[in-house]
């Protein structure tokens, strides 16, 4: 792959007014009037401006409907009813047509790209917020998955990530019980990421290094010679849905729900590395005699690598709240970054810690939130959460957590989906047994470096 070719959609003027032109009227409405309720004492009606506001992005490709979901599994990180409104927010914006994926495909790969596939699927097989997939074949015979992204995206994040500071900009003026500036840093640095399909295939190769050995877990080639920044052309995995096994029994949803535990939390707990974005269309399953055998990992856009130190507080507020250890609780805390530690703070912290560590907490087979639907998973803690902080001042959330957070309230949701019942305490300590950070930074640094990541990679995402 060559990324020095000159780059014809990069963050251009032209293209961000485009895209504000698309959203910028609706969300330049609704932020006056926000802001207008608050400083001249009238009462904002929440409920109505988080609902036009979901309208307007209702049918929207692009990053700040990534965005918006990502924002409602973070308690307070926005309005309650926004949050609300913004879980309901689905990427299903209609994909684009042969004539985009005909100019796309020449621009990525010149005139003749036709000829470098026996045959290429002009429907595509799916279509996300970024960009939309087609089924194609290698001249060679082997199948393919050719990631395409859409146009002027570059643009796009740059707008959308603007006027998604309006929001958090306007919120922080209501004294929220979380300050989302770091939140804000964070969400932008991922979302930009994405778009950088060099890095995607990188992030593709590192999975690959880590589940070398396990026949479990399955993670597509990447083809070089046919990927570029906005190209990502590699090898098409056969599996079924996990939605697909809702219906099956619980022999089998365990085995589905099982495997997808180990896929996530070994990554994380062995180099320090998550899959930030596991919602059910980024995983299949593939089987073996009719029986599900193991997983598919298909998407790499939202990796997060987070420094040892980092994976060192998971492990201590782990087995600090396990063993009722505080000192132990509060120096994880501290380690991950968190600032003015009261002991009224950390009682409050601990209410969302102990929701999200409590499918592991204790040695019994159980569902992942016990009798708890889907819809509401976390949604009681989190307005705990929210009320408490609300009467001692806004907390600042470092960076590292928000990908974690939602990565853990995404996981569990998948769990909740399946039906399944495993014990995840066993499954758990089996995945930080004999747990060495100097180890953890070992394996990290090597396997970075052999997939071309290297440090830089830890570094840019601080």
């Amino acid at each position: 792959m060559n990324d020095k070719i000159k780059d014809s959609e990069a963050n251009r003027f032209s293209g961000r007014v485009r895209r504000y032109a698309r959203v910028g009227t609706n969300m330049g409405g609704l932020a006056a009037r926000m802001a207008g309720t608050r400083f001249f004492g009238g009462d904002a009606d929440h409920d109505r401006n988080a609902a036009e506001l979901a309208a307007a992005l209702g049918g929207l490709k692009g990053p700040l409907m990534k965005v918006v979901q990502l924002l409602a599994t973070i308690p307070d990180a926005v309005p309650p009813e926004y949050a609300t409104e913004f879980a309901k927010l689905q990427a299903n914006a209609p994909p684009m047509g042969w004539a985009f994926v005909k100019r796309r495909m020449t621009a990525e790969l010149g005139t003749g790209w036709q000829k470098r596939f026996a045959s290429f699927e002009h429907e595509p097989a799916a279509a996300a917020s970024l960009g939309q997939v087609h089924r194609a074949v290698h001249t060679d015979g082997r199948n393919l998955a050719c990631k395409l992204q859409y146009p002027d995206m570059e643009s796009a994040v740059e707008a959308d990530l603007n006027q998604l500071g309006i929001i958090f900009s306007i919120h922080r003026r209501t004294k929220p019980a979380i300050d989302t500036r770091e939140i804000a840093k964070e969400i932008g640095a991922r979302v930009r990421e994405e778009l950088d399909y060099y890095r995607e295939a990188r992030h593709t190769k590192l999975y690959d290094s880590i589940f070398a050995d396990n026949d479990q877990v399955r993670v597509p080639e990447i083809v070089d010679e046919l990927s570029t920044k906005r190209l990502l052309t590699m090898g098409w995995l056969e599996g079924r849905r996990l939605l697909e096994y809702r219906e099956h029994s619980l022999e089998e949803r365990n085995v589905v729900a099982e495997t997808l535990f180990k896929a996530w939390w070994y990554p994380f707990s062995h180099y320090g590395v998550i899959h930030g974005d596991p919602h059910l269309g980024n995983y299949t399953v593939f089987e073996e005699d009719g029986r599900p055998a193991g997983m598919n990992l298909l998407d790499y856009g939202c990796i997060r690598i987070f420094p040892p130190e980092f994976i060192k507080g998971v492990v201590d507020l782990y087995t600090g709240l396990r063993d009722n250890d505080d000192e132990r609780v509060v120096h994880a805390y501290e380690r991950w970054g968190f600032k003015g530690l009261t002991k009224d703070v950390i009682e409050i912290l601990n209410v969302w810690a102990r929701f999200i560590y409590g499918p592991i907490l204790t040695d019994r087979v159980r569902t992942m939130a016990d009798g708890v639907s889907p819809s509401e998973y976390g949604r009681k803690e989190a307005f705990q959460v929210h009320k408490a902080l609300k009467e001692r001042g806004p907390v600042t959330v470092p960076r590292e957590f928000v990908f974690m957070d939602r990565a853990a309230i995404g996981l569990g949701g998948v769990f909740l989906h399946l039906g399944a019942e495993l014990n995840f305490y066993q499954l758990f300590n089996s995945q930080i047994e004999d747990f060495d950070i100097d180890v953890v930074a070992r394996r990290q640094r090597e396997a970075l470096a052999e997939t071309g990541l290297s440090l830089e990679a830890v570094a840019t995402q601080q």
